[in-house]
């Protein structure tokens, strides 16, 4: 009798150690990704921003985050969708290029050419199918492109000359995902604005112009939170809201003196490829033998020029690894672009500086039923949100250069996911012993 009772008592220890969602999979909510390009973190701090304002109070908002490096458009939204570095991934421009050939596109001409974005880093949206999640692109950079054969459910891909900046196209795009949730049942979209960047460019950032796309913006949020409850997503929808990088004003002269590399080198006798011209952030492949003499007549040409061999980029960097960094990298401080010839830059504001500059950081909100409500979070990379997402899917992660632990406490349930394993184990060992001593006896 003292034997049976024991061995009930096992079985309840082991029945009380087992919760009841771990009897069965986890429903995990569905998530949102919306990426505002350009969006430096204190836009909103000079603009009314009700809705902005309000998702705060429902949710999280970072201080800012930190985009890799090479604070470009490109490389800086595969790091968000891969969370690794520029050097893992390989997209190192916004243009591809190719050295060898002297091959070079421009941005958009790149996002369906998967020679550029396939280079063995898997981004989340193949990593979650592969896991049997349904994932879908809308304007997202690499989202057209094949992966090792596989490709995104559902990819709508930007053309050349698309107009940003439409407030009705903004709703309806607003409209087709949430039919995607709600009609074909996609776990995890992520949408591409290009806006605030292109004003940014256009007239620079400190200008009543990018105040009133940041006005646009927070309307189109106002407009976003009211279809998530008109389509009953409210408890069953994650939204981060992001960026690539931010935008600085650029310098000129009179006020400066620009960088003009032709005053110091000749680019006929002495380079084989350059991508420069592009923001503050440039490379140049020399002609055989002539890296030395390249690396010398710029290290101290202009005062407000860092130049480096390939091999002297600082590691925190994290570009320095990767075949298609060329074997001199420029760059220009804080609103001094890289002009290679001549001067024709018609840009007032700019990106593709340091990303340590307060300029270049990024914005990040999120809300949705396992996000806190009203939490401020310190400021992170943004090579992080990779394993946030991971974690809000339910998805195992490909291996990554990102930290859960630079977001976990920004979440309703920040408790490690493995806490009950433990006790399972356990538990079940111990009915396993007193079964052993019942068979004996």
């Amino acid at each position: 009798m003292q034997l049976k009772l024991l061995l009930l008592f096992a079985v309840s220890l082991c029945l009380d150690a087992v919760p009841l969602s771990s009897t069965r999979t986890k429903k995990h909510n569905k998530l949102l990704l919306i990426s505002f390009d350009g969006f430096r973190w204190d836009y909103d701090q000079d603009v009314h921003t009700p809705n902005m304002d309000q998702l705060v109070l429902e949710g999280v908002k970072a201080k800012y985050i930190t985009p890799p490096m090479i604070t470009m458009t490109s490389p800086s939204h595969f790091t968000t969708i891969t969370g690794r570095w520029i050097e893992d991934h390989g997209v190192v421009h916004n243009m591809m290029f190719n050295s060898t050939s002297l091959l070079k596109l421009t941005h958009k001409n790149t996002l369906k050419r998967s020679e550029w974005w396939d280079n063995g880093a898997l981004p989340l949206w193949i990593t979650a199918q592969n896991q049997g999640l349904k994932t879908a692109s809308y304007f997202y950079p690499g989202g057209g492109a094949n992966y090792s054969g596989q490709v995104v459910n559902m990819s709508l891909v930007e053309a050349e000359g698309h107009p940003d900046d439409n407030e009705t196209e903004w709703r309806q795009k607003i409209d087709t995902v949430m039919s995607w949730y709600t009609e074909e049942n996609f776990d995890f979209v992520t949408l591409y604005y290009g806006e605030p960047d292109n004003v940014g460019h256009k007239v620079g950032p400190e200008t009543e112009e990018r105040r009133k796309i940041i006005a646009q913006i927070d309307r189109l949020l106002g407009y976003l939170r009211e279809s998530i409850q008109r389509n009953n997503l409210t408890d069953h929808l994650n939204v981060i809201i992001t960026s690539d990088h931010g935008m600085t004003t650029i310098k000129k002269k009179p006020e400066v003196k620009e960088i003009k590399l032709s005053e110091y080198m000749n680019f006929l006798t002495l380079t084989h490829f350059d991508i420069l011209d592009y923001g503050g952030f440039g490379m140049i492949r020399p002609r055989k033998g002539k890296v030395q003499e390249v690396y010398d007549k710029l290290k101290n040409a202009h005062p407000n020029l860092t130049v480096y061999k390939k091999e002297e980029i600082p590691e925190h960097f994290h570009i320095a690894k990767n075949s298609r960094i060329q074997d001199i990298v420029l760059i220009g401080d804080l609103g001094f672009n890289l002009n290679s010839r001549i001067i024709f830059y018609v840009n007032k504001g700019d990106h593709g500086f340091s990303n340590e500059e307060m300029d270049m950081k990024a914005i990040f909100r999120a809300f949705g039923p396992d996000f806190r409500k009203n939490f401020l979070a310190e400021p992170f990379d943004s090579v992080s949100i990779y394993p946030l997402m991971c974690k809000l899917l339910g998805v195992a992660p490909a291996p990554n250069n990102g930290s859960l632990s630079d977001t976990q406490a920004m979440l309703v349930d920040d408790s490690d996911p493995g806490g009950h394993v433990g006790r399972i184990q356990t538990s079940v060992g111990l009915l396993i012993v007193m079964m052993f001593i019942a068979f004996l006896h």
